[in-house]
């Protein structure tokens, strides 16, 4: 009885991933989403309303004019008249920026030391409004689900075996979803950003050869990660798959 429920829980599951693939915009890549997209709209704007409000935004400078003014040249090229366009800069020495669900978009003021021009700092507002318009954060919280479910249904089959048995299955999981599944999910999404990224950039009339010349600022002063142990692909990956990106767009 316990192989023929987990049998139908796996059909189960099976039937909700295929209801739940979708098409990433540009790159046309299969996702798995079970979020909808009024759901992920409110949490974006509900997290950046508690987000703003422990930060200090920035107003009536020419950084904070620059940002807004990107940022709309941008937006209109990703062309979502369902997102509610923000753009702020807010003070923090951290090289960062992130674009929440709806299109609303923080720059921290530390990244302007590697974003020397205009269009480097274009490159980093593609880059994170690109995670928004693939769904980058929803695709994670779904694949997260459907492993913890898979690992639920695990634990049931090896009820029976013993508490041993779970144990070593629940470790084995753990490490082996985390390097095999969800850290190579994460490079994917980072260069598949920066591909939509270098598509928004070219749209919106900026230099795509700048996308080089920033991420090498990023890089500089900074040992080589392990991608295998990194969420996010080294420098030299990454400015390799924007070098084909840009050659993608000029063909």
């Amino acid at each position: 009885m316990k192989n023929y429920n987990f049998i139908i829980s796996l059909f189960f599951i099976l039937f909700i991933i295929v209801g739940c693939t979708q098409k990433t915009p540009y790159t046309n890549r299969s996702q798995m989403i079970f979020m909808s997209q009024e759901e992920e709209l409110a949490l974006g704007e509900q997290s950046y309303k508690k987000t703003l409000s422990s930060l200090k935004v920035i107003t009536s400078t020419t950084d904070a004019f620059r940002i807004r003014n990107i940022g709309f040249r941008i937006a209109q090229a990703a062309n979502r008249s369902d997102f509610k366009w923000e753009f702020n800069l807010v003070e923090d020495n951290q090289m960062n920026a992130f674009c929440l669900p709806g299109g609303k978009v923080v720059v921290y003021t530390g990244i302007l030391k590697a974003a020397k021009n205009d269009d480097q700092l274009a490159t980093v507002m593609s880059h994170e409004i690109a995670h928004a318009l693939a769904r980058h954060g929803a695709e994670r919280m779904s694949s997260a689900k459907l492993q913890q479910g898979i690992q639920v249904l695990g634990n049931v089959v090896l009820a029976s075996q013993g508490s041993s048995y779970q144990n070593i299955f629940n470790q084995a999981y753990g490490v082996g979803t985390q390097l095999g599944i969800m850290l190579p999910y994460g490079r994917l999404q980072e260069n598949e950003a920066d591909e939509i990224g270098i598509y928004l950039m070219h749209k919106a009339g900026y230099n795509v050869n700048e996308a080089l010349n920033f991420w090498k600022n990023m890089s500089e002063g900074k040992e080589s990660n392990n991608e295998f142990f990194s969420t996010h692909p080294s420098s030299q990956t990454r400015i390799n798959n924007i070098q084909n990106a840009i050659n993608n767009i000029k063909k």
